[in-house]
């Protein structure tokens, strides 16, 4: 059976997240776009982003604080013209949503003058995340699903996988290579489509799920970077994945965050005995970047034998702790936690992907028509570690520096219509699917041992050989039957796996995120790791 299906946009931009729907939105007063979403709409990280978003609002702030404090968190590994950059323009960005409709959280000051409330978090040396109660991602994604649902230039597709990007050369059409579209799984009609498009952009964020215990939704599979990789593009510093200090320990709530906000309002890290730790391990508490918070929290685990430690914000008043955490609050009281009252069990779990598809600042690939932007995306803002509430913040800046350029570049690219379609005439129905689902378990397990917050040469070499030998099961698999969810995630999975390792063995130092035990000291010069595939 051959698929006939096929969409046309000016622009498809793979992903519902706050990069996607942002860029969509400023897009769509010139351009048709349309929107890939794999599950429902609003679902995506930013969905589940608690914290806030990192500018400066406050006049005793400065905006070269914000660029030093990136930098510090970074390890070195930063790139500086990019993170002031974003900085730079972090404040026009969240203007931008506000101008939208998102609203963030108040206060009135002694002197009767109303200002945005500003929490601080791990690495900033001032308040300055905005924020909308403990779930400002919610407010965010809620407002500009809105607003892209009502936009007659918008074009929405929910469960929708995006199969693989489309290149000019592979399909022989003739002039420079570029990208003219993409094969899509419609999950609802159960066949493959195609959608051509004079640029593509993708806004797919992370890989976290390629490990067993993440904070992340279900689809965080690294679509985005296993497809930019295999059409020719070029991905940096995957090695750096960054394990969220603190999320609650719980067989009911997996993949429950508790934001590092509380950390910031005071909250406590403490053995099962009472005391604390993060003193012992570095002079800014619990409020040092992420990577020294989860390699602390996981040295008292292993060195105590215990499953988790805990969180405790019980000395802050009752009321504060409501007002200022009410997702939370809420949530933990369904568990049988009161906040108010006890220390939270907590562990690390795979948060954030450092690394990802080489752009420049206006979120160009390197491949014509392609972008990356948001967490899919390696921009030299986060360097070996993301400072909080920089994430979103990512995401609003080349959400609006790539429509720029794209308004700029659009006119000067040719619509290929009539792109071929997909051929499924030599595969069949797959009654082994159990297959599939012991590969997934497996290299998620073996992720989390081998690939994990300490790491070494052996466990990074055994973890590749088991990675060689999923990738060719899979690659035979994906030859011969037809097409599931399970299925792409799975495949894109083992193949940011794979550049997972492979950037973990090439940096012989420890820094940041990426820690060795066998290169326990840094190198003198800080350099990206980068991967470049053979189609180049």
């Amino acid at each position: 059976m051959i698929s006939s299906t096929e969409y046309s946009c000016d622009v498809l931009i793979i992903g519902s997240g706050a990069a996607g729907l942002s860029l969509a939105l400023r897009l769509a007063e010139r351009y048709r776009v349309t929107v890939l979403s794999k599950g429902l709409a609003s679902e995506g990280s930013t969905l589940y982003a608690q914290g806030g978003i990192a500018a400066v609002f406050d006049e005793a702030d400065s905006v070269e604080s914000h660029i030093e404090d990136t930098l510090i968190a970074g390890d070195g590994l930063c790139d500086r013209e990019a993170v002031s950059f974003i900085a730079s323009n972090a404040r026009q960005c969240v203007q931008w949503l506000i101008d939208n409709g998102v609203l963030f959280d108040k206060e009135r000051r002694a002197n009767g003058e109303e200002h945005y409330h500003l929490t601080r978090e791990g690495g900033h040396s001032q308040r300055r995340i905005l924020h909308s109660a403990d779930a400002t991602g919610k407010a965010v994604e809620t407002t500009l699903i809105d607003l892209a649902l009502r936009h007659r230039n918008i074009q929405i597709i929910e469960r929708g996988n995006a199969v693989d990007l489309i290149v000019s050369d592979k399909i022989g059409l003739p002039g420079p290579r570029r990208i003219v579209g993409a094969w899509i799984w419609n999950r609802n009609r159960e066949k493959v489509e195609t959608c051509s498009a004079r640029s593509v952009v993708l806004a797919t964020g992370g890989a976290a799920k390629v490990y067993q215990y993440t904070t992340n939704p279900d689809i965080a599979s690294g679509d985005g970077i296993a497809m930019a990789w295999r059409a020719g593009c070029r991905i940096a510093n995957l090695e750096f994945n960054q394990f969220h200090p603190t999320c609650l320990f719980h067989p009911e709530a997996r993949n429950f965050l508790l934001t590092e906000a509380l950390r910031g309002e005071g909250a406590h890290l403490k053995r099962p005995d009472g005391t604390r730790f993060m003193p012992d391990f570095d002079h800014r508490d619990e409020l040092a970047p992420r990577d020294i918070v989860a390699r602390a929290i996981d040295h008292e685990m292993k060195r105590l034998g215990a499953d988790c430690m805990y969180l405790d914000i019980s000395h802050q008043p009752a009321d504060f702790i409501r007002a200022h955490f009410p997702t939370i609050y809420e949530k933990l009281m369904t568990l049988g936690f009161d906040l108010t009252q006890q220390p939270i069990p907590i562990v690390p779990a795979a948060h954030y992907t450092c690394g990802g598809v080489m752009v420049d600042k206006y979120g160009r690939s390197d491949l014509d028509g392609l972008y990356a932007i948001g967490e899919v995306s390696y921009t030299g803002l986060h360097g070996a570690n993301r400072m909080a509430s920089n994430s979103l913040l990512e995401c609003l800046v080349y959400g609006w520096s790539a429509a720029e350029d794209i308004f700029q570049q659009l006119p000067t690219r040719e619509h290929a219509h009539h792109l071929p379609a997909w051929d499924e005439s030599r595969v069949d129905d797959s009654d082994e699917r159990v297959i599939i689902q012991h590969n997934w378990h497996e290299l998620r397990l073996f992720m989390w041992d081998y690939v994990g917050i300490v790491r070494t040469t052996k466990r990074l070499e055994r973890a590749l050989r088991r990675i060689t030998m999923l990738q060719q099961e899979i690659d035979e698999y994906y030859a011969n039957f037809r097409i599931s969810n399970n299925l792409l995630e799975l495949r894109n999975l083992v193949q940011v796996a794979e550049l997972m390792v492979r950037c973990a063995l090439a940096r012989k130092e420890s820094r940041g995120l990426h820690f060795t035990l066998d290169y326990p000291h840094q190198l003198p010069v800080a350099r990206p790791t980068i991967l470049t595939p053979d189609v180049i």
